[in-house]
């Protein structure tokens, strides 16, 4: 995206984002925030010892180069790995440790968020957030900001947090696949997104969807048609997944994102009226694939959320089936 600073900003249409003031927020996790280099799980002035089936957080300060140094603080400082650590081992009983390492010193090839084939270790290379900040500050700079969002909400810190914060979601989503050997009915890459909508979705609100929506958005603009590299990737092409995104949002509440997703134009009238459903399927889906891993503090709530979440898929099922040839006779 040209550099337009300084000029008058011009409008296109991009997925809208609903940015929470998260920057500077700090949530606490694994036992508070992480220590200073080395690679010590566990954080502040009294680091609890790592524990067989725990998620810990590691920021390895020693191998982040200048550039990068910001990026690491705010996402830091944020705690967005941190919460999402915290649920996991909060909700989860996991058959090994699992270290999240912030660290430039990565396996050979590694340029972007990475989860090890045995579901242990999450790599999140400091550069690769560099990027990601990069990227939106492109956005913020050029993009018209929706009347939706207020000036506060609509910055680089706000979108680079939250955008990290599903993206994350997404490698924790391949380390639990992985890990607890869970069947996928397709790719699991697709898998991966849909937990990183799943748990975010639940666990923190629209934040992260809609930043990550916007951040896809504006990686799709620059890598411009699909070449036949995307088209046969395991990864959906980029443009899609960020209606995936907006589309499981909208679903677990059309009342509330009506207005702001499909009537403003970001989510395709088309698309929308099966998002309830998929949403619904999505969320009976990993609570019923984690079910059998609850942890005993927190399966009474989590049997609870499984029968809410198929309760809701009947009936969401039911009115999908009342309202198929209208949907059909629209597209």
């Amino acid at each position: 995206m040209p550099n337009t600073a300084g000029c008058s900003k011009r409008t296109r249409v991009v997925v809208l984002s609903g940015v929470l003031a998260l920057a500077g927020a700090v949530v606490a996790g694994c036992g508070g925030g992480a220590r200073d280099g080395g690679q010590v799980p566990g954080a502040g002035p009294h680091p609890q010892a790592a524990r067989s089936g725990r998620v810990s957080v590691v920021y390895e300060t020693g191998t982040v180069a200048p550039q990068d140094r910001q990026v690491v603080a705010l996402i830091r400082k944020s705690g967005v790995l941190e919460r999402s650590a915290d649920w996991v081992n909060r909700t989860l009983t996991l058959p090994h440790d699992l270290v999240v390492k912030v660290t430039s010193e990565v396996p050979r090839g590694v340029t972007d968020a990475v989860t090890q084939p045995d579901g242990r270790t999450i790599f999140v290379p400091p550069p690769f957030l560099a990027e990601i900040e990069k990227a939106l500050a492109d956005v913020v700079k050029t993009v018209e900001r929706p009347a939706a969002l207020t000036a506060s909400q609509y910055n680089t810190d706000g979108l680079t947090v939250l955008s990290t914060e599903f993206i994350f979601g997404h490698e924790m989503g391949h380390a639990l696949q992985r890990q607890l050997q869970l069947a996928n009915l397709g790719l699991e890459e697709d898998a991966a997104d849909g937990f990183a909508s799943f748990y975010t979705v639940n666990e923190v609100g629209p934040g992260p969807s809609l930043a990550a929506a916007v951040l896809f958005d504006e990686i799709a603009r620059k890598e411009g048609t699909p070449t036949l590299e995307a088209m046969s990737s395991d990864h959906p092409i980029t443009q899609q997944r960020a209606y995936n995104f907006l589309c499981y949002l909208y679903g677990s509440d059309p009342k509330q994102y009506r207005r702001s997703l499909v009537d403003s134009g970001y989510l395709p009238k088309t698309r929308a009226p099966l998002c309830p459903q998929a949403w619904a399927m999505l969320d009976y889906g990993w609570w019923t694939q984690l079910q059998p891993h609850f942890s005993p503090a927190f399966k009474a709530r989590g049997d609870g959320e499984q029968k809410k979440a198929h309760a809701r898929l009947v009936a969401e099922t039911q009115a999908l089936a009342e309202r198929i040839d209208e949907i059909r006779s629209s597209q």
